[in-house]
């Protein structure tokens, strides 16, 4: 049986759970693809599940990938192209990119042509893929219209940023860190608040937002409902400010009448509802490359050195997306 090494999740706990073994080999079926992972991005819900705190999780964790078509049984793409590889149960159902080869269902792999190095790709398929997938399947935004993006330096905030932004949207977006307002302005970003509990105080005497994009999480939902007009939408797509849900909620009392709330979860990305097909991600790709928009992630490690890279992330301390590759 052939074998190959993986970064497996050992038991429930801190970065130092993380081991390297020898695992077998996949080998991909009608529908997948096997993918030679060259790169992958660190993500939050990699945390919670190393940490036992998540619903699903595999051992071999990692919602995406980047590298090299090894396989494809059913030919719908060419051996030896490039590729991304995004959720489709990977790291929940389904080894994820942690191994040194990973099978992705078909419909949650999108070739891509790019110089791009494996790092700078490896940066996007997961955080693109939602942000696209938030802004323009479920909040269906427009040009013109004005958009609160709580969390905006997080890795889908900067995304849903360049988005918003490209499209002619009037974007307010927030960050715990004063030092980051200007990264956000220069983003394109028309107004930046200190995220916190109170931001309504902030807007008493200012028109409330047709869309409203939350990142920070249950903390902060209610709010974020009151902050958006009647017929805007509300999205909670994120928990960066942990995942305890609202106390003693009650929505005749505490929601808005006439604002529409909706939550998205990454892990659709792919079904018949979300397909991947849909999310530009070559054109971003090409936006990337060509300077218009910089999705460099913020901290590179190499593959032997993935404790660091957790410990990194549970810091919350990293301002951009995490990024681990693979030297063979």
């Amino acid at each position: 049986m052939s074998t190959m090494e993986a970064i497996v999740i050992s038991k429930s706990g801190g970065p130092e759970v993380l081991k390297y073994k020898q695992v077998p080999k996949p080998s991909a079926v009608e529908g997948e693809v096997l993918i030679r992972v060259q790169a992958f991005g660190v993500n939050h819900a990699e945390m919670h599940m190393r940490k036992g705190e998540w619903d699903v999780w595999n051992p071999i964790t990692g919602l995406e990938c980047v590298g090299i078509i090894e396989e494809c049984p059913g030919n719908e793409f060419s051996v030896g192209s490039k590729a991304m590889g995004v959720m489709g149960g990977m790291g929940r159902e389904r080894p994820g990119g942690y191994g040194e080869f990973v099978t992705v269902p078909v419909s949650n792999v999108v070739p891509i042509e790019s110089k791009l190095p494996w790092e700078d790709l490896a940066a996007l398929p997961e955080v693109y893929s939602t942000a696209w997938s938030c802004l323009f399947t479920v909040l269906d935004l427009q040009h013109g219209e004005r958009l609160l993006i709580r969390g905006g330096t997080s890795t889908i905030g900067q995304a849903a940023v360049n988005l918003a932004v490209n499209v002619g949207a009037v974007v307010t977006a927030t960050t715990r860190r004063e030092a980051r307002f200007e990264t956000l302005k220069k983003m394109g970003v028309a107004n930046v608040r200190l995220e916190g509990s109170d931001l309504g105080k902030d807007f008493e005497k200012l028109p409330r937002f047709d869309k409203t994009l939350n990142l920070i999480g249950n903390s902060v939902l209610l709010e974020s409902i009151s902050l958006t007009r009647p017929g805007g939408r509300m999205l909670q797509a994120g928990w960066l400010g942990g995942l305890a849900p609202v106390a003693n909620f009650n929505p005749m009392i505490q929601m808005e009448s006439g604002v529409h709330f909706s939550l998205f979860h990454s892990k659709v990305l792919g079904g018949a509802d979300f397909p991947i097909s849909r999310i530009p991600l070559q054109d971003i790709v090409r936006k990337i490359e060509d300077g218009k928009w910089n999705a460099t992630p913020t901290y590179v490690f190499d593959y032997r050195d993935i404790q660091s890279a957790h410990r990194l992330l549970d810091s919350h301390d990293a301002g951009g997306k995490i990024v681990v590759v693979k030297h063979y």
